[in-house]
């Protein structure tokens, strides 16, 4: 009989394209990952990967497995939820990734009233941007994560995942203090026309999300500096180097050298959790996606 443990380190392997990446996946050691593979060979008879440069190759027989290891996996994950659904009892270890100021702004809160609440689950976070976290999710490396859709642009998630809404975001433009806008109560964003914007890393989702923005109301974006952290967005802004769009949650303390604009209309993100349809933690998923929704209100 084939072992659940050693389809699941095939499954890994395929996954990560080599052994250290299967290790680094399960949280064990490449030396581990190699005798389950060479034991898994010996129960099948075949051999199951060959070298590839610095990776490993699956064979066909290794294919043959990976396509039914699969359903495999996701029956054993359905069981394991069955069965704690059953106990009644929270316990264990959730993992959850999120983007950093939903990290910082509402998973931070969450867990010490989660831990009041499931004194025996344990929650292990992860400062995940959906690029990482959403096949993280996939593979079972996390249980669940969180991420934004911004208005008009939403994320694109497989079909293996499910997602639930948490909570609003809304978004200011932030200005040196100095600026002409910046002692305006409300601003319409064509009056920024030929601004310099401090936007988010390229090739980040927010990023994208600003220009496409931007050009959806007929202003070309002109981005003088690219950087994901907040604070730097807002020390560059004190220094007078441009202006961005600053979200609400978690973010902290303002300079004395910067004043928050709300826009009209509103700039938005919804912050939603999202997780495998055959999650094995459910129940503790449920228990986190209540305890985030109370403390975002």
């Amino acid at each position: 009989m084939l072992s659940v443990d050693r389809l699941r380190t095939l499954h890994a392997i395929a996954a990560n394209g080599s052994l250290n990446g299967a290790a680094e996946a399960l949280h064990v050691t490449s030396s581990a990952v190699s005798q389950q593979l060479t034991k898994l060979e010996r129960e099948v008879g075949q051999a199951l990967v060959e070298r590839n440069g610095r990776g490993v190759r699956l064979t066909e027989a290794a294919q043959i497995l990976v396509e039914h290891t699969g359903q495999i996996l996701s029956l054993v994950q359905q069981a394991e939820a069955a069965l704690e659904s059953h106990r009644g009892e929270i316990s264990g270890t959730l993992e959850l990734s999120s983007f950093a100021s939903g990290a910082r702004g509402l998973v931070t809160p969450a867990l010490g009233l989660l831990a009041q609440e499931h004194p025996k689950l344990r929650v292990q976070l992860s400062e995940l941007e959906p690029d990482y976290s959403i096949p993280a999710v996939v593979r079972g490396d996390s249980d669940m994560a969180l991420a934004v859709d911004w208005e008009g642009s939403p994320i694109d998630l497989p079909k293996s995942v499910v997602k639930t809404p948490l909570m609003l975001d809304v978004a200011d433009v932030a200005l040196p203090v100095n600026h002409p806008l910046a002692h305006r109560e409300l601003l319409e964003l064509d009056e920024l026309v030929g601004e310099p914007w401090i936007s988010w890393g390229k090739g980040s989702i927010c990023h994208d999300w600003l220009q496409g923005m931007l050009r959806a109301r007929g202003i070309e974006p002109i981005i003088a500096h690219s950087v994901d952290e907040h604070q730097t967005k807002l020390a560059m802004i004190t220094a007078g180097l441009g202006a961005a769009v600053i979200p609400r949650l978690g973010l902290g303390p303002v300079p004395e050298g910067v004043r928050l604009v709300p826009v009209q209309p509103a700039l938005a993100r919804q912050v939603f959790a999202f997780w495998r349809k055959d999650a094995a933690r459910l129940p503790a998923i449920t228990a986190a996606v209540r305890t985030l929704r109370e403390t975002a209100v």
